[in-house]
């Protein structure tokens, strides 16, 4: 029977790293528009909103995907996760927008995070691999 509080400390390891990665991911993303769009030359409020989001999606989905893999290493499981989060987090940040989106906006914000948690998926499966983070039994 595994350690509860250990069970817990390595769900907390795989979330911090889910979180980190995801806010990497997003900034990079943000700070991209900038420099294409050029709006604005500065990070606005809505952006770090973003951002901050972007960062307890990853936190979850960190903690869920170290569950979801455990010693199995199913790719199908692997796979569907990042695509369920993903999707979850793409359509609701185009749901916002719908008024104003075009057909080509909304695939983009869809990818773009699919990417995301795909670089997640990636550094948490790098941590696993060199036992930085255990697979939940």
């Amino acid at each position: 029977m595994p350690n509860l509080v250990t069970e817990r400390i390595e769900s907390l390891k795989a979330g911090t790293v889910g979180a980190s990665s995801l806010a990497i991911a997003e900034t990079t993303i943000v700070l991209l528009e900038i420099l294409l769009i050029a709006e604005s030359q500065i990070l606005e409020p809505e952006s770090l909103l973003k951002i901050t989001i972007a960062t307890f999606s990853g936190f979850l989905f960190g903690v869920t995907y170290r569950y979801i893999v455990r010693n199995d290493r199913n790719s199908h499981l692997q796979d569907g996760a990042v695509l369920a989060f993903g999707l979850v987090r793409g359509l609701a940040l185009a749901e916002g927008q719908l008024t104003n989106i075009e057909v080509w906006s909304l695939v983009l914000i869809i990818v773009q995070s699919l990417i995301s948690f795909a670089f997640a998926r990636w550094v948490i499966d790098l941590a696993i691999a060199h036992k930085l983070i255990k697979p939940f039994i």
